[in-house]
């Protein structure tokens, strides 16, 4: 095989033979500027990355917002399906890596925009959703978010978890508050995942996560899987030694088979949102976003993944646990949950 990721060989081969999947990554979510963006999608394959989860929005976007691009993508995607497959299915990821295409599912950050619309959950399955979180940063009538208050997750609220259990939906819990996380870990019956934080002892920030709470997520079965945003990790420029860090410390606490990576990497229209302003302070307090910016210089790209693959073979990583890392526990937890 021709190495095109500048590492060594051995490393080369291992990445080319794991599943990689990436938990989350930010596409625009207006259609105004996807359709000028979504060509960098090729930014995964070029990785060998075989199945990455898009989102189709926030709390931040309404219904319709979330219809119009999971119909702009599934209908993007079936246009170019000589390099791209929708992953309906654990076998539609196994296909798509033999066949040398990306597989893509997409995911929810928060159930705002679905009220108190159960139904539309398995509308959502259907289009291609395969995680969705009950709170994005704010509480609403579902769960706590993690920069509002917490009143944690409400008895509608577990009606959603059941409802996600029986079509086969896996529930996260990024940018939840403490409690509706705790909630959800001692009442979900599936594996519950975190698909985009990090470890708050390493970065002492809102958004990442108190060791209590990735010992129960693991407690679950579920995966903890790394965000790759300078802000979540600690450091200015985020590096492949700032992610091995904090892979280090995930592993350290609950074992590799409960790590993955979700990178949160945004895939810039260049009209991207200021986080820190005062129209998105609701969502993003400015005392914890003050000056943060998501570009180039902040964002582990997905072109740094083969690199990842070879650091965490030269820190001693057994091949199995990179294997598990780099996609294998999400695949184990999507064999489990999704139907």
């Amino acid at each position: 095989m021709e190495n095109f990721w500048g590492i060594g060989k051995e490393a080369a081969l291992l990445h080319e033979n794991s599943v990689v999947w990436d938990s989350h990554g930010c596409m625009p979510q207006s259609m105004e500027h996807l359709p000028k963006v979504i060509s960098k999608l090729s930014q995964y394959r070029d990785a060998g990355v075989n199945i990455a989860h898009i989102n189709l929005g926030d709390s931040y976007y309404p219904l319709d917002s979330l219809v119009r691009v999971a119909a702009y993508l599934r209908h993007w995607i079936k246009a170019h399906d000589n390099e791209y497959q929708l992953a309906a299915s654990v076998e539609d990821i196994y296909e798509a890596k033999k066949s040398g295409k990306l597989a893509i599912a997409f995911d929810i950050e928060g159930g705002q925009a679905l009220q108190d619309q159960i139904s539309l959950l398995e509308l959502f399955y259907d289009l291609g959703v395969r995680w969705m979180l009950l709170s994005y940063n704010k509480t609403n009538l579902l769960a706590g978010g993690c920069h509002d208050e917490d009143p944690g997750l409400t008895d509608f609220g577990r009606l959603f978890v059941d409802e996600m259990a029986r079509i086969g939906m896996i529930t996260c819990c990024s940018h939840t508050g403490y409690r509706t996380a705790m909630d959800i870990f001692e009442y979900a019956k599936n594996p519950v995942i975190f698909s985009h934080s990090n470890p708050r002892a390493l970065a002492d920030h809102p958004r990442n996560v108190p060791d209590e709470l990735m010992k129960a997520c693991a407690g679950t079965g579920g995966v903890q899987c790394i965000n790759g945003i300078n802000l979540f990790l600690g450091g200015e420029i985020p590096t492949t030694d700032m992610m091995v860090r904090h892979i280090d410390y995930v592993c350290e606490l609950i074992g590799a088979e409960h790590v993955g990576i979700g990178l949160d990497y945004v895939f810039s229209s260049g009209v991207d949102p200021d986080f820190s302003s005062e129209e998105y302070s609701d969502y993003w307090p400015p005392e914890y976003y003050r000056g943060s910016a998501l570009c180039d210089d902040t964002l582990f790209s997905p072109a740094q993944l083969p690199q990842l693959t070879e650091v965490l073979m030269k820190q001693g990583y057994s091949d199995k646990n990179i294997r598990g890392i780099m996609g294998g526990n999400m695949m184990r937890v999507a064999k489990q949950v999704w139907k």
